[in-house]
């Protein structure tokens, strides 16, 4: 007599994902958040208290750390306004590719050229992939205070030339998503409104 043909794993392989999985696929949600703001605006310390809110909520969060890209994938460029679009669109390029797989890419990059940012923004229209620009909008005068890296002292010893907002351009968004002045409210109250943001969005439950 033949033996009888065991279909369970088979079955296990070809069945249909329980419901509540298809449920949660259908959650997740990919958006790119583009900082914008001068140096030493509090651009990444936002970027890192969203994420760090987000990921205990269960979001895939990535932060594009602006340092970084440099020294990974842009190490061969440098600030000319030529170099400085490329490296915009190489990071909106790989936020694009990240939130189009559900993943929340926070991107913390002064981007100081107009032109440079809405062609990021294209790029996502056309994938139908979430953009949003935040405007960190503090002004440089309490950056300059700040001055995290010391570049703004640098810049006044005359060590470095090509500072944006002080020797070289900072174009202020016209119409951001949201405008943060970060001088006015803490690093978690700044956090907090772009996670509003995010919810009234739809773009984080």
């Amino acid at each position: 007599m033949a033996e009888a043909t065991d279909l369970t794993a088979d079955t296990a392989d070809t069945a249909e994902p329980p419901q509540h999985t298809k449920t949660l696929e259908k959650q997740v949600t990919g958006a790119t958040i583009w900082l914008t703001g001068l140096p030493s605006a509090g651009k990444t310390t936002i970027a890192y208290e969203l994420a760090k809110t987000l990921r205990a909520e269960g979001h895939r969060v990535e932060v594009l750390d602006g340092d970084e890209i440099r020294e990974y994938l842009s190490a061969g460029l440098g600030f000319s306004r030529e170099d400085r679009h490329t490296n915009v669109q190489r990071i909106g390029f790989l936020a694009e590719l990240l939130a189009r797989n559900g993943v929340l890419a926070l991107v913390p990059v002064i981007a100081p050229y107009a032109d440079s940012r809405e062609a990021v923004r294209k790029r996502h229209q056309v994938g139908g992939t979430a953009y949003l620009e935040v405007h960190v909008a503090t002004p440089v005068e309490v950056c300059s205070e700040r001055d995290v890296k010391g570049l703004y002292a640098k810049q006044a010893a005359g060590e470095l030339s090509g500072l944006t907002g002080v020797d070289d351009p900072y174009e202020v968004p016209d119409s951001p998503d949201l405008r943060i002045e970060s001088h006015h409210q803490t690093v978690q109250e700044s956090a907090a409104a772009l996670r509003a943001l995010l919810t009234e969005r739809g773009l984080a439950a």
